[in-house]
Formats: structure tokens, sequence, C-alpha cells
């Protein structure tokens, strides 16, 4: 069992920030896990993608302070890249702790 948490603070819920990603498809493509799109008929077209299009991962932290981000996702030259653990580390160390800062949080819960 993980450490003993003291949830006695009256300001908790002020102090969790949820973050998430999302990607855009740079080529048009939509995910359908994210956007449901009704209609009343069905067209039948088939659309040929290739297998790995270029797509922009842009993360972001809500919480009851406002908002952190956008931040996109890119290498040194500019161009998107894949998120992978040492670029997600990279942008907590380099992005989300310094701007974590410009907010009056001295704890903060990270979901």
């Amino acid at each position: 069992m993980g450490p003993k948490q003291d949830c006695r603070c009256s300001d908790f819920h002020k102090r969790i920030f949820f973050s998430d990603e999302a990607h855009f498809w740079l080529n048009g493509y939509v995910n359908k896990q994210n956007c449901r799109i009704w209609s009343e008929a069905n067209p039948q077209v088939y659309v040929e993608t290739p297998l790995h299009t270029e797509k922009l991962t842009v993360w972001g932290v809500l919480w009851a302070g406002g908002i952190i981000g956008p931040y996109f996702f890119k290498n040194d030259e500019g161009h998107n890249v894949t998120v992978n653990g040492d670029r997600y580390r990279t942008m907590i160390t380099n992005f989300f702790i310094p701007e974590s800062k410009n907010y009056d949080v001295q704890e903060l819960c990270f979901q």
C-alpha cells in the first residue's frame, strides 16, 4: 500500500491538475475515437490513407486556476515529433514546471 494521504485540506480540489494530449493529423484525418460525425446517409466512400501520416501532438493542463499550455511536441528544427518518455520528461521539466511556478500553488496533485 502507498503512502497515506491527508485530505483534510479545504482547498484540495483547487490543487488537482488534469493533463491530456490530443493528436491532430495534418492530412485532415479525424480520429473517430475523439470525434463523432452523425449523418442520415452512409455514402460508403473509400478513402485510402498512408499508414503513418504526419500529425501534431498538443498537450495541456486544466485546473481550478486556469489553463497551462498548449505545448506542441516538436524537435529542435521545429518538426512535429512523436511523444515518447524522454520527450514527455523534457516537456515536464522545461515547460510545465516553470509554467506552474507562475501560479500561487505550493502543492499540487498531477493527474
